[in-house]
């Protein structure tokens, strides 16, 4: 999966998501060069969703079933 900054450019490429207790880790790629693991921890992701309306988590989940065309 990949991030994009708002000029288009690549920002980070994901590739791999994985639980590691009650977090989750995020590891990757940022800018093409450096390496990074991220710790998402629960209260993290909570407020993820706390920042979307219903509306933007309908889309979100259909996102899935969009081609990216």
């Amino acid at each position: 999966m990949k991030l994009y900054a708002s000029d288009n450019s690549d920002l980070m490429e994901v590739e791999r998501i994985t639980r590691e207790g009650k977090n989750l880790i995020v590891e990757g790629t940022i800018m093409g060069a450096m390496p990074i693991r991220a710790t998402v921890k629960p209260a993290e992701l909570r407020k993820a969703f706390g920042v979307m309306d219903i509306k933007t988590m309908f889309f979100a989940a259909t996102m899935l079933f969009r081609s990216s065309r």
